[in-house]
């Protein structure tokens, strides 16, 4: 046969070093403040929270402008510089020209005087080349360097191999870039 057991609960027994109810002092509960001084108080910390986030709203809206209007404008140089990048240049072929046109319409010229004309527009021309630092390749004698050269064919000859023995058009630098490589005949060995 089965004993009933019986089950006892245990009971919660205050802390001993708790204050009684009665010992609770008013000076530590916060004082009640009457409805309308709190209400003001509120409306008027949410009317300066307002007014600071609409001034804060105005800065960045103009912040954010004056940053899209300086894109624009860096865009616009940017542009500009890739446009007339070759202004000066330009200009300064602009004489060239202007003496390769005054010697086609001189007239009862000699050959001679023709001769000098085309001459001195040359000089006029590499001096614009120098200017903007164009400079000419012409490597007749050298060495062949695929970087600044384009062999078109190679020829028996006696200089050493891989020279260059003849230019058929002149390569040109800008700035130590090759804009043009020189079209060149390589020298091979005799029998090879």
């Amino acid at each position: 046969m089965v004993e009933p057991t019986l089950k006892v609960e245990p009971t919660l027994r205050p802390d001993p070093d708790a204050p009684e109810p009665s010992e609770v002092t008013p000076s530590a509960a916060p004082e009640p403040q009457p409805p309308a001084e709190m209400a003001g108080g509120i409306e008027e910390q949410l009317k300066k929270a307002e007014a600071a986030a609409a001034e804060h709203r105005d800065a960045f809206l103009r912040a954010k402008a004056e940053g899209d209007n300086i894109r624009k404008r860096a865009q616009t140089e940017v542009t500009n510089a890739h446009k007339f990048a070759v202004e000066n240049f330009a200009s300064s072929l602009l004489a060239v020209k202007d003496s390769l046109e005054a010697a086609l319409i001189a007239e009862n010229t000699s050959v001679e005087s023709m001769k000098s004309g085309v001459e001195l527009t040359l000089k006029q021309l590499v001096a614009v080349f120098e200017r903007f630092n164009l400079a000419e390749i012409n490597p007749q004698g050298q060495k062949f360097d695929p970087h600044r050269h384009q062999a078109i064919g190679t020829l028996e000859a006696d200089a050493e191999p891989n020279t260059v023995v003849k230019v058929l058009q002149k390569g040109y630098l800008l700035h130590d870039r090759v804009i043009r490589p020189a079209l060149v005949m390589v020298s091979k060995t005799k029998g090879a």
